[in-house]
C-alpha cells in the first residue's frame, strides 16, 4: 500500500495547515467485494429498454476507512479503454479521508476528482477521520469556518499530491482535484472573485480547479478568475444558454489574461444531467398524455449532446485559432450528475450515452462500479444528432420551458450546496462546544 510521504505544504498567508492524522499513519484500504448486484440492459444513446437480470459478479467497491484491505492492485478496467479509445477522462465524484483510499481507482483508471460542499458534508460528519486535526484547530482557536476550510484544504492538496503524476504526464490534461467556493457566494460576484483567488493560493497546487457556480451573477466571475491564470471548473449549468454564455466567460477570460501563453490555463465545464430528468419526468406525468410519457428517462441525454454540439461549434473558427496560437486548450465538457436517481432506469444511463473525445465523466460510486462491470466503450455523444434535436424539440412543443427548468434546477443546486454547507457548521460548532465543556 503507498502511502503520501513527502506532501509538500502550501505557505499560506491565511492560514496554517497540519497533515492529516490518516496520512501520518499510513492508512490501508478498504476493499469491499459484492455480488449479486442487478445489471441492466445496455440502452442505445437516446432509447430507453429496461430488463432487471440478476447475475453474480464481483465488483471493486472503495470505502473510506482506516481498516486493512488486501491492497492488491487493480486491473486493467473499462476506464482505460474509454480514455485510451475515445478521449473522455473518467473522474470520480467523492472525497473523504483517508484520501489514500483513492489509490486503486486511479489504479483502475479514474483521472480526476470533484468535490463539492454535500461531498465534505457527508465525509466530515460521518468519519472520525477528521477529530485529531479538528481538535488542534479547536484548541488553536479557530472559529468554526476556517475550521471547515482548513480540513477541506488539506484534503484537497493530499488529493493533488495522488493526481500530480497525472498532471505532469498529460502536460496539464488530466489529473485535476476540484474544490468549490463557499456556496453562500453563489450570487456574489465580487466575493467569488476574491474566494476564487484565495482559494488558488492557499492550496497551492498546479492540479486544483477551483469551482464556481454558473449563476448570472458569477459568469463575469469566471471571466476575471481565468484572466488572472486561474484554472476553473464551472458547476451548476442545467441549460444550453448558460453553457454558451460560460464557453463565452471563458474564451474572454483567456483573452483578457495578458498572457502570451496560455497553456497552464485551462477550464472545465459541468453540465449535469440526471437532474433535467428528475425535475422534466414529474413535468411530463402531470401533463400525462402517451407522447410526454414516452418522453421520460430522454430530455437529459438529447440536451447533453446538443450541448456538445455547440462545444464543437464555440472551440472552432478564427476566435479560436486565436488562442490556440497562444497555447490555449479547449474548456472541455464535463459530465455531472451522472448517478441515476430513478431506479427503473440502466444503471449508466448518464455515461454511455455521453461519451465522446475531449469530455470528461465524473461518477460518483454506483455509476462508477456500474460502467467498469458493463459499461460500453463507444462514441455515442453525437452518434444521433437529429434524434436528440427531436426529442428537444418535442418536449418544447409538449410546453417545457428549457431555460426556466435551467433555471429552477440551478436555483434548488445552489440551495441543496448552502445548506449542506450551513448543516456542516452547525455540527462543527456543537462538536467543538462539547469538546470545550470536557475541557478538550
Amino acid at each position: 500500500m503507498a502511502s503520501i510521504s513527502k506532501l509538500s505544504k502550501a505557505n499560506l498567508a491565511a492560514a496554517s495547515f497540519r497533515s492529516s492524522s490518516a496520512l501520518r499513519s499510513e492508512p490501508k484500504l478498504s476493499l469491499n467485494f459484492r455480488t449479486g448486484a442487478p445489471i441492466r440492459k445496455r440502452v442505445s444513446p437516446l432509447r430507453l429498454s429496461i430488463q432487471r437480470d440478476r447475475v453474480e459478479r464481483s465488483s471493486l467497491v472503495v470505502r473510506c476507512s482506516e481498516q486493512d484491505g488486501n491492497g492488491a492492485p487493480a486491473k486493467r478496467t473499462a476506464l482505460h479503454d474509454l480514455y485510451e479509445q475515445q478521449g473522455q477522462s473518467p473522474w470520480y465524484d467523492n472525497l473523504c479521508r483517508p484520501v489514500t483510499d483513492l489509490l486503486p481507482l486511479i489504479a483502475s483508471g479514474v483521472r480526476g476528482v470533484t468535490s463539492n460542499p454535500t461531498i465534505f458534508q457527508k465525509a466530515i460528519s460521518s468519519s472520525s477521520a477528521y477529530d485529531e486535526q479538528f481538535r488542534q484547530l479547536v484548541t488553536a482557536g479557530k472559529d468554526i469556518e476556517s475550521i471547515y476550510w482548513e480540513l477541506v484544504i488539506n484534503d484537497i492538496q493530499d488529493a493533488c499530491k495522488l493526481f500530480e503524476p497525472i498532471y505532469e504526464q498529460t502536460d496539464g490534461g488530466d489529473g485535476y482535484v476540484s474544490v468549490e467556493v463557499s456556496p453562500r457566494l453563489a450570487n456574489d460576484t465580487n466575493g467569488t472573485i476574491e474566494a476564487a483567488k484565495w482559494l488558488h493560493k492557499v492550496v497551492n497546487r498546479p492540479n486544483v480547479y477551483i469551482k464556481i457556480p454558473a449563476t448570472a451573477e458569477c459568469v463575469p466571475s469566471v471571466k476575471e478568475v481565468i484572466s488572472n491564470g486561474i484554472s476553473v471548473n464551472v458547476t451548476l449549468i442545467f441549460s444550453l444558454s448558460r453553457y454558451e454564455a460560460v464557453i463565452d466567460a471563458y474564451l474572454d477570460g483567456l483573452e483578457s489574461s495578458g498572457h502570451d501563453d496560455l497553456s497552464r490555463i485551462t477550464s472545465v465545464a459541468s453540465f449535469f444531467v440526471s437532474r433535467v430528468d428528475t425535475l422534466i419526468d414529474k413535468m411530463l406525468e402531470e401533463i400525462g398524455t402517451p407522447e410526454a410519457l414516452d418522453l421520460r428517462g430522454k430530455a437529459a441525454v438529447a440536451q447533453a449532446a446538443l450541448a456538445y454540439k455547440l462545444y464543437q461549434k464555440k472551440f472552432s473558427g478564427p476566435r479560436w485559432e486565436a488562442l490556440v496560437k497562444k497555447g490555449a486548450k479547449k474548456q472541455r465538457l464535463l459530465w455531472a450528475s451522472t448517478g441515476v436517481k430513478n431506479p427503473a432506469y440502466p444503471d449508466t444511463l448518464y455515461v454511455d450515452p455521453l461519451i465522446g473525445p475531449d469530455t470528461v465523466s465524473t461518477m460518483p460510486d454506483q455509476a462508477l462500479q456500474a460502467f467498469i462491470d458493463h459499461g460500453t466503450v463507444s462514441r455515442t455523444i453525437d452518434s444521433n444528432l437529429s434524434e436528440a434535436e427531436g426529442i428537444y424539440s418535442a418536449l418544447g412543443k409538449l410546453g417545457i420551458d428549457w431555460n426556466k427548468v435551467g433555471s429552477q434546477l440551478e436555483v434548488e443546486g445552489v440551495d441543496s450546496f448552502r445548506k449542506s454547507f450551513d448543516s456542516l457548521l452547525v455540527s462543527l460548532q456543537k462538536k467543538c462546544d462539547s469538546l470545550k465543556l470536557v475541557g478538550l
